[in-house]
């Protein structure tokens, strides 16, 4: 029985040290509060912007082309249509943040419309969300409030087209862009045969 009463006597001494610790716990003053977070600055919504700056680059011939596109409005840059829905950005005083959706289709060999893209890109991570395709690649560089290229409206407002029909109003403007626009199949090809015979 001797050797018990060492185990049960610590076992009695361990005890009474956790019920001293957690009564001096208990009795020490409460710890503060945290310090609040500093409240978000006035003024940080986002700004809605009225044209989405895009940049995109052709991988054959490796130029890179900078386009301006209003919103709901159609950019064609090579085999590709864009179409930003909205544009956000922040004020100067903030952190920038700009992003914007867009809407990405190509326009297939057999002239078949497919959407390939659609979705947010970030202008400040234009890697996150680029659209990537085998020819062209496509990502948002900003936001903006004005243009040089006029605004599509203005093109719509009694403008008429050379044959004297009025512009079709239903349908978004199609603009294009760079050096690799789509062309007619029906190009005029030059005449071979020969005429010595």
């Amino acid at each position: 029985m001797s050797f018990f009463n060492p185990i049960s006597t610590g076992g009695l001494t361990l005890a009474a040290s956790l019920a001293v610790s957690t009564i001096a716990f208990a009795a020490s003053p409460a710890p503060a509060p945290p310090a609040p977070a500093p409240a978000a600055p006035a003024g940080s919504d986002r700004i809605t912007n009225p044209v989405a700056e895009f940049a995109g680059i052709d991988k054959i011939t490796g130029r890179i082309i900078t386009f301006d596109v209003y919103i709901d409005e159609t950019v064609q840059f090579g085999a590709l249509q864009v179409t930003p829905r909205v544009c956000y950005s922040r004020p100067q005083n903030e952190e920038p943040k700009t992003d914007s959706f867009v809407e990405v289709d190509e326009i297939t060999l057999d002239r078949k419309i497919r959407r390939i893209f659609t979705g947010w890109m970030f202008a400040e991570s234009p890697g996150l969300n680029a659209v990537e395709h085998a020819v062209y690649d496509v990502w948002l560089k900003a936001c903006k409030q004005k243009s040089d290229v006029p605004a599509p409206d203005a093109g719509k407002s009694g403008a008429t087209k050379a044959d004297g029909a009025k512009a079709d109003a239903s349908k978004p403007a199609a603009a294009t862009v760079g050096p690799d626009a789509a062309q007619p199949d029906d190009a005029a090809e030059p005449d071979t045969t020969d005429t010595n015979n």
